[in-house]
């Protein structure tokens, strides 16, 4: 069972740096694909059409790695007191990823609060990639940062790293935008 484990983990990892490179590119003025995830909570989540009606931050990332960027996001947003439904998505192109999905599922689920679980929205395989043409993939350590508007349209996007700065932009345009949760 271990050698399993061992190997699934290595196989992984190992496509992981293997994903095809897609140039990065500005979606702004866009609306976001429609693909089909589910959260950490096993709920079907239908990308941008369930957020419909206000505005939303997509947090999306490609890699294990992102979470550290990722993560400062989340605290910037939360200080910022930013009036907008925040999702993560966990975006992971491949075969063996879709294959392996409960697994790593799982393993999110072992580090995420159970209360943020609903916030949590992994897509994989076929439905990771309209996004990843979307956003491109390089750099794939840093979180690609999309606000949307109450329609789904892009509004902002950022894929160069946390500042404080920019969480305070996010902060100004989703009140801009009628954002107030």
């Amino acid at each position: 069972m271990v050698a399993a484990a061992t190997g699934l983990v290595a196989g992984v990892l190992m496509l992981d740096g293997c994903t095809s490179s897609v140039a990065n590119r500005d979606p702004t003025g866009e609306i976001f694909p429609s693909v089909v995830g589910e959260s950490l909570e096993k709920e079907r989540r239908a990308l941008p059409e369930d957020l419909a009606g206000a505005p939303t931050i997509l947090l999306v990332g490609y890699r294990q790695g992102t979470q550290f960027d990722l993560d400062r996001w989340l605290m910037g947003l939360i200080q910022a007191e930013v009036g907008a439904r925040v999702l993560e998505v966990p975006t992971i192109p491949g075969l063996v990823p879709t294959i392996a999905s409960g697994w790593i599922d799982d393993g999110m689920r072992s580090g995420i609060p159970r209360e943020d679980w609903g916030s949590v929205v992994t897509l994989y395989g076929k439905a990771a990639a309209p996004v990843v043409r979307f956003t491109g993939n390089q750099q794939g350590r840093l979180t690609r940062v999309l606000v949307l508007d109450e329609k789904g349209q892009v509004r902002w996007f950022d894929d160069e790293g946390y500042s404080p700065r920019k969480a305070l932009e996010v902060a100004a345009l989703v009140e801009q935008l009628g954002g107030g949760e």
